[in-house]
């Protein structure tokens, strides 16, 4: 088949209620259910004033990040970026990247080349203090 469709709130599973991190973060990964091999795309969302309980970075992929909806920061590296509702920020490869929501959540659109085994998970990376 040359194209496939799946409804990012109703066909794909919400990643973040495995790993226990529901109802205040929502995290759906569509790569696999859209059957794609070199790209991927998320949907997350953050409830109002909740932050990421890890940064991450990867080896090889850049992603581009696109808000949808509300606004908060992310921590890129050593710099924090407020994001507004359809701002896109791309984050090279090897950078470290944690998202934080504004006083009315955020919600945001990732999309980025997959490389199997390519991310590396940092818990707590973002200080509480920043």
């Amino acid at each position: 088949m040359t194209w496939t469709q799946a409804n990012m709130r109703t066909d794909v599973t919400d990643a973040a209620v495995e790993g226990g991190l529901s109802p205040d973060v929502e995290a759906r990964f569509a790569r696999t259910d859209l059957g794609a091999e070199r790209i991927g795309v998320s949907y997350q969302s953050l409830a109002p004033g909740v932050r990421q309980s890890f940064g991450h970075r990867h080896g090889q992929d850049e992603e581009v990040y696109v808000v949808v909806a509300g606004s908060g920061r992310v921590k890129v590296d050593n710099d924090l970026v407020l994001l507004d509702e359809w701002d896109a920020i791309r984050v090279a490869p090897e950078t470290m990247r944690c998202f934080e929501a504004g006083e009315k959540g955020m919600t945001f659109l990732a999309f980025g080349m997959h490389t199997d085994d390519d991310v590396e998970l940092h818990p707590g990376w973002w200080a509480e203090d920043d």
